[in-house]
Parts: C-alpha cells; sequence; structure tokens
C-alpha cells in the first residue's frame, strides 16, 4: 500500500501553487525545462522536490528569503528519514505524520472523548486500546505499535518540553479499558503527570452539559516562530484528518476554549483522579 502524503509536501504544494498565482503552469514549466505533469505533480504533493529544483522555482518567482527558507524546510521534511521510520510498517497511516508534527511542536492542546492520550497511557493501558484496532492482524504489530507509543512520549521530557494542555471528558475516568486495575493505575499516572511543569490537565465534568465540542476529539499543534500556522489532527471512525486552512484551525480553537473554560481547574481536576481512583479498589 502506498504511503499518504505527508502534511509538509502538501503544505509546501499549497504554497508553491499560491507563489505562482496567476501565471500558467505550462509557461512555468517551459521556463524551467520541465515537464508541466512535473510540476502539477509538486503542486498536488505527488512528489517531493530537490533543492536544487525548488531553489529554481523560488528564483524564477522572486521569492523573499524568509519564504525560502520556510520552503526549503517544508521540502526537507518531506523527504527526512525520522527516528521513527522502524515502526512505519506496523502503524496505519498517517501516524507518521502525526508523529512528525508531535515531535516538532513547542505546544499541543488536546481534546479527548473516549481515552487517555498516548502521551500520558501507561504502558498496560496503551496495550489495551491498541489491542481492539480493527486493522490488526498479529502480535509482533502490536508489539511494534506499543513500543512506538512508549517511545512518543519522550516528548515530554526534551529540553525544552512542548507546554502540553489536555482537556479530558469526565467519560475517560470511568471507562474501564484492559479493566479496573488498569484504570487505577492509569488514573494514578494521570495525577502524577500533572504535577509536571508545563502539563495542565484538565477534566470537563458531566455537569458541565453541552458544549462546542461534542463531535470529536482533536489536537492542535503549534510551532515555534512564524515558519508556520498551525494544524489541527480530528479523530473519526475510519482515520483521522489534518486541517491546515486559517478558518477550519479556528473553529477547533474556538471548541478548545469553550471546554477549557467549562472545565474544572487543575486542583480540582487532580482532585477527581485521585476519587476515581479510589473508587476502582
Amino acid at each position: 500500500m502506498a504511503r499518504p502524503t505527508s502534511t509538509a509536501r502538501r503544505e509546501l504544494g499549497d504554497e508553491l501553487r499560491r507563489l505562482r498565482g496567476e501565471r500558467r503552469g505550462a509557461s512555468v514549466a517551459r521556463l524551467l525545462g520541465w515537464s508541466e505533469s512535473k510540476l502539477s505533480r509538486i503542486e498536488t504533493a505527488r512528489t517531493g522536490i530537490s533543492e536544487p529544483d525548488l531553489d529554481r522555482l523560488l528564483s524564477t518567482y522572486g521569492a523573499q528569503s524568509d519564504i525560502r527558507d520556510r520552503l526549503h524546510h517544508l521540502a526537507r521534511r518531506g523527504r527526512d528519514r525520522v527516528w521513527w521510520t522502524p515502526y512505519r510498517s506496523s502503524v496505519p497511516a498517517p501516524y507518521d505524520e502525526y508523529v512528525a508534527l508531535e515531535a516538532e511542536a513547542v505546544a499541543l492542546q488536546e481534546w479527548e472523548t473516549q481515552i487517555v492520550p498516548g502521551l500520558l497511557q501507561t504502558d498496560e493501558y496503551a496495550r489495551a486500546v491498541i489491542e481492539v484496532g480493527a486493522d490488526i492482524g498479529d502480535p509482533e504489530t502490536i508489539h511494534r505499535r506499543l513500543a512506538l507509543r512508549m517511545a512518543r512520549q519522550a516528548v515530554l521530557v526534551r529540553d525544552p518540553p512542548p507546554r502540553l494542555t489536555v482537556v479530558l471528558d469526565e467519560a475517560v475516568l470511568h471507562r474501564e479499558v484492559g479493566g479496573r486495575g488498569v484504570l487505577r493505575r492509569q488514573l494514578q499516572r494521570l495525577h502524577e503527570a500533572s504535577m509536571r511543569p508545563g502539563v495542565e490537565l484538565l477534566v470537563l465534568p458531566f455537569s458541565a452539559g453541552a458544549h462546542a465540542a461534542q463531535s470529536e476529539s482533536f489536537m492542535i499543534f503549534e510551532f515555534a516562530g512564524n515558519a508556520r500556522g498551525p494544524i489541527v489532527h480530528s479523530e473519526g471512525l475510519t482515520g483521522g484528518s489534518f486541517h491546515l486552512k486559517e478558518d477550519e484551525v479556528s473553529v477547533f480553537r474556538e471548541a478548545f476554549d469553550d471546554v477549557r473554560a467549562r472545565a474544572l481547574d487543575a486542583e480540582a481536576s487532580r482532585d477527581r483522579f485521585t476519587r476515581s481512583s479510589d473508587y476502582l479498589r
């Protein structure tokens, strides 16, 4: 099965198409000695682009140095072999792109309606989640996915770590993933994680009622500087989707702000973790 087009490559294609503006693709390709189909494949993210070709294209468009730097960074991201490459054959696409964004982000904002987020899962809780995946066919795949999920958590102890803000629906605290003992130990882990600098874990109680993020779980990735805007990943039954357009990202940001405002504060949320854990003894 072909790998999915990376978000970086899609961003690059969108930017190059925007820079081309009203110029006809055939005219640009002719100037560069390319076929029109080559330019089209680059703009639609069906293929990558080499550094020299990108330089020539950006010179043709008269791109400024800051734009050149940003687009070269995107092009390199589309080509790089990264630390999770050995796991790629065992994970569902586009999970590898999600991991790439997670590793680069300086801030992560997550709303979760069903399960504890992967960055905060214990190994036994994670295994219980992974084992119910509909596309898993063998124990080795389960083992490799579990290993990758645990390795991802190193992002929280890098220097400096990303700012992590998570709002959990209260249902997550009661769903006995893996059984009562597994959930109890997972809740204890959440209490510990909530004490880390730069980590904010909040619980949206049932008493909060209706809110703006009822339809799906999602993560907002934010990055350093002005090189790129925020990206949202939303979860669905048939897989996840990335959202890059400013108007779409704004919808998710407003929804997150709503559940965060309705959630218990950090201290009350820690108390809820403890009370739920004690109930499971």
